[in-house]
Formats: structure tokens, C-alpha cells, sequence
């Protein structure tokens, strides 16, 4: 299970899920430069190493990967460009310039080392997992990959390291994601999505959130769909901005 630390109860089910199904359980930390394209962004991310090390071992993990940077990225190696196609220009991609690159140049690495046969990664990163499961059929690996659904704190906002940085007053609107989402999913019967999202763009705005995009796609392949489409599997996705503060997250319907 890789992670890039700052552990949160949705990581710890994760590594329980992946305890009761191997004999081996392996979780990684490394916060990876490689996929942050905002550097202040990388400097800010969470390390409470130690806090994390006593959660691992109280979820049975057997063992902590814990890598230097020097460690996964040697001096003078050149980087790997991998093809993930559109996947890479859309949603988080578009706003993200690299940062997909980065993510697989990271597993792909984590891969090599660790040689796992199952990888156990969160719905949250929807995208993410996608791009993963491209990097595993091109490698032709037999790794079998699970994506287990994000685990939510009481008012649905999904669990994230990343939420450690907001205000009691910004935690409180983040919420809305949630509910977006939900009412996304709850009208796909009732009305076409663009009004849907017009809703949500204007609801996330008036509590001060800067939105990034609110879309849905179809749920295997990540195709941006227009409106709902009944025959395909779907999933509405979101990113907004709150503070300094960028929060995703997603629904399939």
C-alpha cells in the first residue's frame, strides 16, 4: 500500500483490509516530489512520521518502506515518460501539469522494489487509480489491483490528509463537496447535469470555495460525458479550492 504519510483512518483501513487478505503486509511513505507541481504545496504537505509509524503498528502492518529521496531518484538517472494518454490532459491532469507523470514514475518504482501481488490504493484518487491500473496493464504485470471505497468523517467530507490543513471554519463548509456530489447522484433522473452543476458551481462558490471542475465521466474509461448517460457506468468527480487548500473527491452513480 503506498502513501505519502500524515495517516488518516482511511489509510488504516486500507492496511487492515490488506492484513486480513496476505501474509504480508507492506505500507510505503514517501512524499513524492516528483508529482507536486506547486512547491510550496510539497513543503506544506504533513509528516508526522512518528504518529504514523505508531498507527501502522497498531494495524498490524508488517513492514514500513520509508525511503530517501536520494534512495528513489539517483543523481543523473533520467526520468521514464510513460504514455497514459488522455488520462494525463483532463480533470486533475489539466490542473496538474506532471503531476501523473510523477505518480507513476513513483509506483512504477515502488513496484519494482517491493514486487507486491496485491496494491490496495483509495477510490478518493479516482483518477490516480486509473492512471495506476494503465501503468500495471502496460507493464503486463499479474499484480492484482483493489480500490476500496473513501472512508468519510461524520458530515461525508472524505478523509485526507490534506484536510489537517483547514481552519474549524474552512472544515466546516468543506462538507459541500460531499453533498454536491451527492446531489449529482441523487438527480440524475430528475434533471440533465448541466443544471445540476450549474447548482453546485453556485452553491461551492457562495461559501468562498474556488472551483476547479465538477464533471462526470464515464467510470472505466474516464471519458468526460456531457450528461448522464443511463447505460454506462458513471462517476461525478470535483476540485475546489478552499484557503490554500485543494480538496477532491468523487461518487459513482
Amino acid at each position: 500500500m503506498p502513501t505519502m504519510g500524515a495517516l488518516h483512518e482511511g489509510h488504516i483501513a486500507l492496511i487492515k483490509k490488506c492484513v486480513r487478505e496476505n501474509e504480508l503486509t507492506v505500507c510505503s511513505i514517501f512524499v513524492n516530489p516528483t508529482q507536486f507541481n506547486d512547491s510550496e504545496d510539497l513543503a506544506k504537505y504533513p509528516k508526522p512520521i512518528e504518529e504514523d509509524i505508531k498507527m501502522l503498528t497498531q494495524a498490524g502492518c508488517s513492514v514500513l518502506f520509508l525511503p530517501s529521496i536520494e534512495e528513489m531518484y539517483p543523481k543523473n538517472e533520467a526520468p521514464t515518460k510513460y504514455n497514459l494518454g488522455f488520462l494525463e490532459t483532463i480533470l486533475e491532469g489539466e490542473y496538474r501539469n506532471g503531476h501523473f507523470q510523477g505518480v507513476a514514475q513513483i509506483i512504477d518504482k515502488l513496484l519494482q522494489v517491493i514486487k507486491p501481488h496485491n496494491l490496495y490504493l483509495g477510490q478518493k484518487d479516482y483518477q490516480q487509480c486509473l492512471v495506476i491500473k494503465e501503468l500495471i496493464h502496460q507493464k503486463k504485470s499479474d499484480l492484482k489491483l483493489h480500490l476500496v471505497p473513501t472512508l468519510r468523517e461524520e458530515d461525508g467530507l472524505a478523509m485526507s490528509s490534506r484536510n489537517r490543513r483547514l481552519t474549524e471554519a474552512q472544515r466546516a463548509i468543506s462538507s459541500l463537496i460531499y453533498q454536491c456530489l451527492i446531489s449529482i447522484q441523487s438527480k440524475q433522473t430528475l434533471q440533465h447535469f448541466p443544471i445540476v452543476q450549474k447548482e453546485c458551481f453556485d452553491i461551492l462558490s457562495k461559501k468562498g470555495l474556488t472551483t476547479d471542475y465538477i464533471e462526470i465521466a464515464d467510470a472505466d474509461t474516464l471519458e468526460i460525458l456531457k450528461d448522464y448517460t443511463p447505460d454506462r457506468k458513471m462517476v461525478a468527480l470535483i476540485a475546489a479550492k478552499i484557503g490554500d487548500t485543494r480538496l477532491i473527491d468523487n461518487v459513482l452513480l
